[in-house]
């Protein structure tokens, strides 16, 4: 059974999709990026706001869910550019204490309204 997760603290989704699905014990969430849930519009700044900004929006709805970054075991990064990895992996790093998620980190030809940066988690609870 699964249980859709919703939250305004997030932005809405914009296609066919949920911002999270919670079966049982693992929490799957979509790829978020750089918009302000509140504005509903890309925020300013470079890659690190942006950065900030995709993170807030994953621990909203982890905490929709109860869960905490402690819970992520799998991160998926997806860069409009390379060029931006330790930017981003800076802002990331700060999120997590130890025993980090595994992760993976691609360059793609475009993200969803031209940001720069997209992340995935999947976070389970024992």
């Amino acid at each position: 059974m699964k249980s859709i997760i919703y939250t305004e603290d997030a932005p809405a989704p914009i296609g066919p999709y949920s911002q999270a699905v919670l079966t049982g014990n693992m929490l799957f969430l979509s790829g978020q990026i750089p918009i302000d849930p509140i504005t509903n519009e890309r925020v300013n700044g470079g890659v690190r706001e942006e950065a900030e900004q995709v993170m807030k929006n994953l621990n909203s709805l982890l905490n929709k869910a109860g869960f905490l970054f402690e819970h992520v075991v799998k991160s998926t990064i997806f860069l409009s550019d390379m060029s931006h990895f330790n930017e981003v992996n800076e802002v990331y790093g700060s999120y997590f204490k130890s025993d980090f998620p595994a992760r993976e980190t691609v360059a793609v030809k475009g993200l969803p309204k031209n940001v720069h940066v997209e992340i995935s988690m999947i976070a389970i609870k024992s």
